[in-house]
């Protein structure tokens, strides 16, 4: 079947064999139906090139509602509990609402199809990179996108916020050879997200441009602190014996996966701080907690998702909003798990300096 330059509504609902009505209302983001017709019918009208210059366009209800959605793959962990704490903040302070929306790894999830139905102001999408036909639903609509700390680059030109990986793992690795470490472990990530290549990469050039030839060993675990424990055991056990009493050096990737290397170290009958220092990345409440404390590398998660509220809100009062790259940057927060002898820090001076940073209460 051949179709006219411009494929009509009638064109759409042929090809996804749909009556028109029912093509009319997935295309405006109106009445109940299946997830798999609404995308059947979004594809189609991609794949045909369908304008609506002549029907109805923009947002399904009158007017922009005063919201924001935050599209996140999971709530209630560290990391997201910190991203919806910064994005509601910034969210009320604005008089905005956040609406909390969950994207699920299935075919027929049509997030954005909600999200567009109820007229968003803008969205942000946390750890999420987004397909083509998900972002013309929105573009269609005439709602902004802000991508927060995306797993990858991304194809597309959208604004995203992020904070300085690789500078981190540079930091922790000068950290780690100042506290007297002279052999080292890595726990990358696996899958190997952007950010995580990123951390590897600064902490590994580090180490090698300060002490050449030194033992490293880099190894990956699943983001958890259950496959954490697995690959760090094996880890300190392939490391060469050391020559002396200096420390072994564990940079891990995650805070989560920190705690998972305070366990290896325990299975290996290893110390925390005398025979290996660990430094994780994040600083989550529950770096905190850990015994010995975590140093770790903050990144201002709150401040992230704060930014990429700001930005949409600016997008809502008429601002240009370009596809730049924003990087909050990272700081090292000493603690207990590369204390060295010696060292004068004391704990009540980190417990103000971190209050003072992250603004906990």
């Amino acid at each position: 079947m051949s179709y006219p330059r411009h494929a009509t509504l009638t064109d759409v609902a042929a090809a996804a064999g749909v009556s028109v009505s029912t093509a009319s209302r997935a295309l405006r983001g109106r009445g109940e139906m299946a997830p798999a017709t609404r995308a059947r019918v979004l594809a189609a009208a991609q794949r045909l090139g369908h304008s609506r210059a002549n029907e109805r366009r923009g947002r399904p209800r009158t007017g922009t509602s005063l919201l924001f959605d935050l599209v996140l793959g999971h709530f209630h962990d560290p990391y997201s509990d910190e991203v919806t704490a910064g994005a509601h903040t910034a969210a009320a302070e604005l008089n905005y609402d956040l609406v909390l929306t969950a994207e699920r790894a299935v075919p027929d999830d049509d997030w954005p199809m909600r999200i567009r139905s109820r007229g968003s102001a803008g969205v942000v999408l946390g750890l999420i990179l987004p397909t083509a036909t998900q972002l013309a639903v929105l573009q269609d609509a005439g709602i902004p996108v802000v991508l927060l700390d995306p797993w990858g680059d991304p194809s597309l030109a959208l604004p995203s916020v992020r904070t300085t990986d690789r500078a981190g793992g540079i930091e922790a690795a000068e950290h780690l050879v100042a506290q007297g470490a002279r052999r080292f472990v890595v726990i990358g990530g696996a899958p190997s997200y952007r950010y995580g290549r990123a951390r590897v990469d600064g902490f590994e050039s580090t180490i090698r441009a300060l002490l050449p030839g030194a033992p490293l060993i880099r190894t990956r675990a699943d983001w958890t602190s259950s496959d954490a424990r697995r690959a760090g055991a094996a880890a300190l056990a392939a490391l060469p014996p050391r020559p002396s009493d200096a420390p072994i050096g564990l940079f891990a990737c995650s805070d989560e996966m920190a705690a998972g290397a305070y366990q290896a170290a325990a299975d290996s009958r290893l110390s925390i701080p005398r025979d290996v220092m660990v430094v994780g990345f994040d600083d989550v409440r529950g770096a905190r907690w850990l015994q010995p404390s975590l140093t770790t590398v903050r990144q201002p998660i709150r401040e992230m998702a704060a930014a990429a509220i700001h930005a949409l809100a600016g997008a809502a009062r008429g601002e240009p909003l370009e596809a730049t790259v924003t990087e909050l940057p990272t700081r090292l927060i000493p603690r207990g798990s590369t204390r060295a002898p010696g060292d004068s820090i004391p704990p009540s001076a980190v417990v103000r300096r971190e209050g003072a940073e992250s603004g906990d209460s």
